[in-house]
């Protein structure tokens, strides 16, 4: 394995600010991370296990965008609420108010089930996608297996207090928003910011309190139980910068709309964003052999930014690392590499680096030819 050490870029000459302080909050459990970089600005027990309440929805409703996308289900597509389902789960907490056999489409459910939190929607879009709650509930664990939710079971579609069956934690819904916004934006943005929804000639709001009050809010899933107190996941993008945080165990409606409000504008008051790579920018240059070329650039396919505090001098140190030797034939993309980013607080992480372009596999002429020129260029 090859390593080179770059340079750290450093930032611009600018006055030193006074230290930000970290934020406060009263929430047992707290976290807020950069969506792009991955950075986590505020991290209180995200590993702990929880009740999700009703953002367990958020799988329910990423399952479903699943299978839209994949053509198995048509967004077009009625349900009905069966008689059972309507016995159990009418105006039984945070409700659609579907009638017994009603028939709803799935836009219309997935409407109910993230504006509204409705249980009942929930149920009767699990039932009618899988045949039962219980076969939709398989699928939203082998959905998070997938995701990489290591500490989250799914044991109701709504989330609905089942003795501990279903819990996650701060940590996992956080990469659960992500994936909510990366593999379906379109279908994110559709469902996740409405205001309210109005359904039977019921009006009801969205609970979301970052919705309308903090500048770029647009998601994601409120959440309450006796077990699991007043929840949030909440998403805002500013610019290039989204931010997701996930906030449990408040005690009332209001401490959680002090506490996501007061997070989520912390966050993007006190934190800054230095760009380090543009996406495909060269970061390095890598030795090729039995190719047409005997170099390749090596560029990122994705932005790269360095987080921060506001005034932080600090700067981060990269290396690059590569497998040698680096052999055609490469084609344009082929993963060749990885830019290490190493920050002043300890935090690490990795981006991939991949061919500029095409190089091709020489023949015997080339080779003997290439074989000369490093022969040359040495002096021997």
């Amino acid at each position: 394995m090859r390593i080179l050490s770059l340079l750290a870029l450093l930032f611009l000459a600018q006055p030193a600010l006074a230290d930000v302080a970290s934020f406060k909050t009263q929430a047992p459990i707290a976290y807020l991370v950069d969506a792009h970089s991955g950075v986590v600005l505020l991290d209180k027990a995200s590993a702990k296990r929880i009740p999700t309440a009703s953002m367990a929805k958020m799988m329910t409703a990423y399952v479903a965008f699943e299978a839209i996308r994949a053509g198995k289900l048509d967004r077009k597509a009625t349900f009905t609420m069966r008689p059972a389902t309507w016995a159990k789960w009418n105006n039984r907490g945070s409700s659609m108010f579907l009638r017994s056999g009603q028939q709803v489409s799935v836009e219309n459910l997935l409407h109910g089930i993230l504006t509204l939190s409705g249980n009942d929607a929930s149920v009767v879009l699990a039932e009618g996608i899988s045949g039962s709650e219980k076969a939709f509930t398989d699928e939203m664990n082998a959905t998070a297996e997938r995701l990489g939710m290591k500490d989250s079971r799914f044991g109701t579609a709504n989330g609905w207090p089942d003795r501990g069956g279903t819990y996650s934690t701060a940590r996992d819904l956080g990469v659960l928003a992500k994936r909510i916004i990366e593999d379906h934006p379109d279908l994110f943005h559709e469902f996740f910011n409405q205001p309210s929804f109005r359904w039977n000639n019921i009006s009801q709001p969205n609970r979301n309190p970052l919705l309308g009050a903090v500048e770029g809010a647009d998601g994601m899933k409120t959440g309450h139980s006796n077990e699991a107190g007043y929840c949030l996941v909440g998403t805002a993008q500013r610019g290039p910068r989204r931010l997701i945080m996930v906030v449990a165990g408040l005690p009332s409606m209001q401490s959680r709309v002090d506490e996501a409000r007061g997070m989520m504008r912390w966050g993007f008051d006190n934190w800054q964003e230095k760009p380090l790579f543009n996406p495909g920018q060269t970061v390095t240059r890598v030795p090729v052999q039995l190719g047409t070329g005997d170099v390749v650039q090596a560029v990122t396919p994705h932005r790269i930014s360095m987080l921060g505090l506001r005034g932080d001098p600090g700067a981060p140190r990269l290396k690059v690392r590569y497998a040698a030797p680096v052999k055609a034939p490469l084609h344009k993309g082929d993963r060749i590499g990885q830019l290490t980013v190493y920050y002043p607080d300890g935090l690490r992480q990795d981006f991939p680096l991949v061919a500029a372009n095409d190089i091709a596999a020489a023949n015997f002429f080339q080779r003997a030819w290439n074989g000369l020129r490093s022969l040359w260029s040495s002096g021997a």
